[in-house]
């Protein structure tokens, strides 16, 4: 056996691993050290010289995913398992990447193995958690941060996510208790303060969570989304003028975010800035392109200016995005009524429902909908339907509300459900009430305020501006409360009749009460009640010692703050004072005081007389349909049965509404063939209509008001059917006013007698319609002056009773 020596190791090849350990320990330096070029040189120098090197290829990996290529990250970490497979450090990382990737159930899957060969780890459970959290998996995420504390229940980086996962899971309860526990253990956490705050402002409690989001913003001043959450909750609060500050704010530290910019754009509108929020609504769509609720409040935006080619076009827009969007249904089908086109209306009004059973608001406006086509009963099943889905619901009780004084000729129903909206939504607010300081000098100069959101060109600026513009200055000031969206040239008009004139259509009802109260208002009047954009919240507060309704509609407000009601005689002889909740005031001789705001159109000569055949007279009723109740067409087609060659002209849009209206007056008796539509028109065009009617027919339960005066003002005389209740007898007091109380009927078939007998006397017809203008014009309806002495004298007297009180 031969001693041969021992061979001696390869110098080349230990220097080779020295200077390749040499190179990875290099690249681990400056990756640490954040510098992650070198780092990357380093790693691929390591791998040229020895490409199966696991760890050089994992530490790339994670450099790339640092460095936002997942893809690439993928490529190096499972080269390094290709090298050692069962490397766990390896394979956590590759869970990490594929949650990088969205590869959301991949990851869970590898999470779950680890997990599954090893004792609880909470680093792995901590991915996990996250994953399962952004794959929506909201319970099982909660289940999973719930054993990551149980292994360290200090992880604030556990908490937050907790009670995040909570909050999408609608346990507001357990989210704030984590958040809590997050805040326990590091009080200046800047997420958990925001989280916390954002859970309290959506259950309502808004001056905590504004305290909370404060602090957020103080711990962290450079964090966009504390400040985008305390200007979200000061909006709500409606403390605008902070709100837009901090916005703006957050919009200068994170000019990417698209949050910041829609709620900015949000608090701009609340303001009454909307191409201020079309421009950062613009600018959230840009940064987000799926952003639906931007592309929704666009299209409102657009329509608060009337741009309702580019709101339409906003909605759509939303629905492309999300076609489940009940707020874009809504908002869309809305603008449709608007524009006239009921049928669409419907269509997505149905669609929300269909979405969303349970949302009272898409009941609320389908009711709307069914009203102005003349479909009350469904109409009022809405109604009744949204008071269902959300008992507080105060617009539609509301419009439940006027919608009974359509269908009712008996004033106890309507109201017994005023005192139902009075027990649900005054009641609340009366231990809120404070007594009032105004001076009770019953002689002084009164402050008197008018409350409004048709300030504009309206058919309520008929009434208004002979009122006000005949007030006396000297014994009283006049203050206007406006709440006009697009104000116009009318709007201008009544302003200058103002001594103070208040843009409020920002502020809320409680704002605007403080603000009344401030302004040291004496008498407040009511002029919209329980119609659109009416506001019954503001009163029920009480912000002025005496409290007066007036206009709208003459009926009942239900409202025990609201005192006073001015009405006249003929609307409401002594026996109808049980059917009203205020004390009601027969100051007027008329209800109303009209100015038709033109001289023009003229009054034609009788259109029958140019007609070959005695008889061809054309009837007419311009009334919105809601009024065309069964009733009331019963009681035309008895008039037109005696007049076989009448014709009957109807006002009424084309679509599904108006095939009801012709089934509804065929059912009833008239003969469809000589009835003729037009659609809704702009003023001018409409008074034009009144050319080609010979004589009027009133509705009934509810009879034309606004209507009956253009039509008297046009020289066509309306024939009357008078009811039970104030909103019947708007007729008859304006005949009465005439002189022509003749034309009044108080059955059915005393107004089937007038209408044949003077629908067969052209002479008369024609003699009335020649002199029906001067008549008016001379007539307490258009005296503007004597009604203001009249409405200033009932004014003083209600002063005068509360400062001996």
């Amino acid at each position: 056996m031969s001693n041969w020596p021992a061979a001696a190791a390869n110098p080349d090849a230990r220097a080779t691993e020295e200077g390749i350990a040499a190179l990875l320990a290099q690249a681990k330096s400056h990756h640490l050290a954040g510098d992650l070029i070198t780092a990357r040189s380093l790693y691929e120098a390591v791998l040229t010289e020895q490409p199966a090197h696991a760890d050089a290829s994992f530490r790339l990996g994670i450099l790339d995913l640092q460095c936002g290529d997942a893809g690439r990250a993928l490529i190096s970490v499972e080269r390094a398992l290709a090298c050692e497979p069962h490397q766990t450090r390896y394979r956590f990382g590759r869970a990490q990447v594929l949650v990088a990737l969205q590869r959301f159930d991949d990851a869970i899957d590898v999470c779950r193995d680890l997990l599954a060969g090893q004792p609880a780890s909470a680093d792995i459970l901590f991915v996990l958690a996250h994953t399962l959290q952004a794959k929506g998996d909201m319970r099982a995420a909660v289940d999973t941060w719930l054993r990551v504390l149980d292994l360290d229940p200090a992880c604030v980086e556990a908490l937050n996510p907790l009670g995040n996962a909570y909050r999408h899971l609608g346990d507001l309860s357990a989210a704030e208790h984590a958040y809590r526990r997050a805040l326990a253990v590091q009080p200046a956490n800047a997420d958990a303060l925001t989280n916390l705050g954002s859970v309290l402002r959506v259950s309502g409690r808004f001056d905590e969570a504004i305290a909370l989001l404060r602090d957020a913003v103080h711990c962290e001043p450079c964090s966009a989304a504390a400040r985008v959450n305390l200007g979200v909750a000061l909006c709500e609060r409606g403390d605008y003028p902070e709100a837009l500050a901090m916005l703006e704010r957050a919009v200068e530290l994170d000019p990417t975010s698209a949050e910041a910019a829609y709620n900015l754009g949000n608090a701009a509108h609340a303001t009454g800035r909307p191409r201020d929020a079309i421009v950062q609504y613009r600018r959230a769509i840009e940064l987000k392109s799926d952003h639906a609720d931007a592309h929704n409040n666009l299209g409102n935006a657009h329509r608060s200016l009337g741009e309702f080619a580019a709101a339409a076009d906003a909605f759509a827009g939303a629905l492309r995005l999300r076609p489940d969007s009940v707020a874009a249904c809504n908002n869309l089908g809305n603008l449709y009524r608007t524009l006239g086109r009921t049928d669409d209306v419907k269509t997505y009004l149905r669609r929300a429902i269909a979405i969303d059973p349970t949302h009272s608001v898409s009941h609320n406006n389908l009711g709307n909908v069914l009203k102005d086509g003349g479909a009350l009963d469904d109409a009022i099943a809405s109604y009744r339907r949204a008071l269902d889905c959300d008992a507080d619901n105060v617009i539609a009780h509301s419009n439940l509300l006027y919608a009974l004084t359509f269908r009712c000729d008996d004033a106890q129903t309507v109201r017994d459900e005023s005192r139902r909206w009075s027990a649900r939504y005054e009641d609340p607010l009366r231990t809120t009430l404070k007594p009032h300081s105004n001076d009770r000098s019953p002689n002084r100069r009164l402050r008197i305020g008018y409350v409004s959101a048709d300030f504009r060109d309206h058919c309520q600026a008929l009434f208004t501006i002979p009122l006000l513009a005949h007030h006396d200055h000297d014994a009283f000031e006049i203050v206007c409360y406006s709440s006009v969206e697009r104000p116009d040239a009318v709007t201008a008009r009544i302003a200058a009749y103002a001594d103070v004139w208040r843009d409020v259509r920002t502020l809320d009802d409680e704002q605007l009460a403080q603000t009344i109260r401030a302004d040291g208002i004496d008498i407040l009047i009511d002029l919209t009640m329980h119609m659109a954009d009416g506001r019954p919240l503001l009163f029920v507060r009480k912000p002025a010692p005496v409290q007066v309704a007036w206009l709208a509609y003459p009926g009942t407000t239900g409202i025990d703050a609201i005192d006073y009601r001015l009405t006249d005689a003929h609307l409401d002889p002594p026996w109808h004072d049980s059917h009203y909740s205020e004390q009601s005031v027969r100051a007027l001789e008329s209800f109303w005081c009209y100015d038709p705001l033109t001289d023009t159109p003229a009054v034609n000569a009788l259109p029958a007389s140019k007609r070959v055949s005695n008889g061809e007279v054309t009837l007419g009723c311009l009334n919105n349909p809601c009024k065309l109740t069964d009733r009331t067409l019963a009681m035309w087609a008895g008039v037109m049965q005696a007049l076989p060659y009448a014709r009957l002209v109807l006002m009424s849009a084309a679509g599904e509404g108006r095939e009801r209206l012709v089934e509804r007056a065929d059912a009833q008796g008239i003969d469809t063939a000589r009835v003729g539509f037009v659609p809704f028109r702009p003023r001018a065009a409409y008074l034009a209509t009144y050319h080609d009617i010979d004589l009027g027919l009133d509705t009934f339960p509810y009879n034309g008001h606004t209507t009956s005066l253009d039509s008297l003002w046009m020289g066509v005389p309306v024939v009357t059917r008078v009811g039970q209740t104030a909103v019947g007898r708007g007729g008859l007091s304006q005949l009465a006013n005439l002189g022509l109380s003749e034309l009044a009927a108080y059955t059915d078939e005393e107004f089937v007698r007038i209408a044949v007998e003077l629908a067969r006397d052209l002479p008369r017809l024609s003699a009335l319609r020649s002199g029906l203008r001067t008549r008016l014009e001379a007539s307490p309806l258009m005296d503007g002056s004597r009604f203001a002495y009249q409405v200033e004298r009932a004014y003083r007297q209600m002063w005068r009773t509360w400062a001996v009180h």
